[in-house]
């Protein structure tokens, strides 16, 4: 992979100048859809026997590019608009298709991945059913993202992999099979387990389903590939999960999802908002939180609490909240391990630089291989306002420093939706911060800046518009 060059993006007249507090805060944010359920929901109604109505979904950069591709595969998408929440996928009619090839998608089409790792890493496995070959690019940035594991075990199956670029990274063309070469994949998914979800999430359609081992030492964010499992089941499939062996068995299943499903918010994207509580003191409420979750982002509340905030889930007119109170003190972390929810490490990173004591965040090798390396971009931006961080080969140490001695900067953000937010909630506590390209943030969140500004006008949003 490229080095991180921390000047890349650098254009300080098209910073957007942070926001900062110097009063408590007293909010509720209405959080959208969660994209990592969002792109899972719609592979697997692509892959379902019948049409699913979703509801609450996610409408920012990655969900769009997962539809357009969809529909560049012959899937049926009907919506009122490019942002309604509520879309209704109507899958190929595979009995039209000859059954012996298993087919069911239109190939000679070029799919458009972005930066968005739930695209390029979910959609290849869905060129093995179609009837030509399928070709994947994306963004310049997404050909530093590997993608050798998930290429890897789609090779083992049968399918012809030619890369354009770089072997084990974007652009490619996947020719699908004439014959499923195997039932038992071995891939090593220590840098994402998004290569493990890919393959699961495909792996029902599969003639004789899969036995997916992982052969890596490590396996971050297994929250994630749970959230996989999850979805599977709920569509009727079958995933037989050993943890000792790192073996997941999938077995052939016609996949139905229910005709209509709801998206839960996006946990981690509340981050940056619950944790500004902390920041500038005060309340942030998030609404419709769940009462259990596959989100790696419902760690949140939990580390919160350890870092000194108070954390509750009250009730109103039937809408279950996280409610965070601080009043400002933020307590460092000690050794955490942050493995199984890696993509909380920005937002945290930047509540931490303000910390009492001094944080080793360890497990987040794999964050080196996301939209930047932000092992490597945290350090840099901690650094750039005057306070203390450190990489390590695992993850990051966060130092406490005199809060005195920080000030104000521009922020770089790699072209990372999180990093993007993790300047703006350094901006709360440190005057004079920009940040370049805040407008990375709709990937997931496609208004972060007005959602930023009503949280800091003290007028809480009407929990009950989501």
């Amino acid at each position: 992979m490229k080095a991180m060059n921390e000047h890349e993006n650098d254009n300080p007249e098209a910073a957007w100048v942070a926001p900062n507090r110097n009063q408590p805060l007293d909010a509720r944010v209405t959080i959208p859809g969660s994209k990592s359920l969002s792109n899972r929901y719609l592979i697997l109604a692509a892959l379902s026997s019948r049409p699913v109505t979703i509801h609450g979904l996610l409408r920012s950069r990655d969900t769009n590019l997962m539809i357009d591709a969809l529909r560049q595969l012959g899937v049926h998408i009907d919506e009122q608009s490019k942002e309604s929440t509520t879309v209704r996928i109507i899958p190929p009619d595979k009995s039209l298709q000859p059954a012996a090839h298993n087919l069911r998608f239109k190939g000679n089409v070029t799919i458009f991945c972005g930066l968005a790792g739930t695209v390029m890493r979910f959609l290849p496995a869905l060129a093995l059913f179609a009837d030509a070959p399928v070709t994947f690019d994306g963004d310049i940035q997404a050909y530093e993202r590997p993608m050798k594991p998930l290429l890897d075990g789609l090779e083992q199956l049968g399918a012809t992999i030619r890369f354009t670029g770089q072997t084990g990274f974007l652009p490619f063309t996947i020719t699908p099979p004439q014959h499923f070469a195997a039932h038992h994949v071995d891939i090593d998914s220590s840098s994402s387990s998004q290569f493990i979800s890919g393959l699961l999430l495909a792996a029902s359609a599969l003639p004789n389903g899969i036995e997916l081992h992982h052969s890596g030492s490590s396996l971050p964010s297994l929250p994630h590939i749970n959230m996989s499992v999850s979805d599977i089941e709920k569509a009727g499939g079958t995933v037989m999960t050993n943890r000792q062996t790192n073996t997941w068995t999938v077995e052939h299943r016609d996949l139905c999802l229910p005709q209509s499903l709801t998206v839960e918010p996006d946990l981690s994207n509340a981050a940056p908002f619950l944790g500004a509580a902390l920041l500038a003191g005060g309340t942030v409420s998030v609404p419709f939180w769940p009462q259990t979750t596959t989100q790696p982002g419902g760690l949140l509340p939990r580390f919160l609490s350890r870092m000194g905030a108070t954390v509750d889930f009250p009730e109103e007119s039937g809408i279950r909240y996280c409610r965070v109170v601080s009043h400002g003190d933020i307590h460092g972390l000690g050794n955490f391990d942050l493995e199984a929810a890696g993509e909380l490490a920005p937002s945290l990173a930047a509540l931490l630089t303000f910390a009492d004591s001094k944080t080793t965040m360890l497990g987040i090798a794999h964050l080196r291989g996301h939209e930047t390396n932000r092992l490597a971009a945290m350090v840099a931006e901690i650094r750039r306002v005057g306070a203390d961080a450190e990489e390590m080969e695992d993850g990051i140490i966060i130092r406490p420093v005199d809060t005195r001695r920080l000030h104000g900067a521009v922020i770089r953000s790699y072209h990372d939706h999180r990093m993007a937010t993790f300047g703006a909630m350094l901006g709360l506590r440190i005057g004079g911060i920009q940040v370049e390209n805040i407008e990375t943030t709709r990937k997931t969140l496609p208004d972060f800046v007005g959602m930023w500004k009503n949280m800091l006008s003290c007028d809480p949003t009407n929990a009950l518009s989501a």
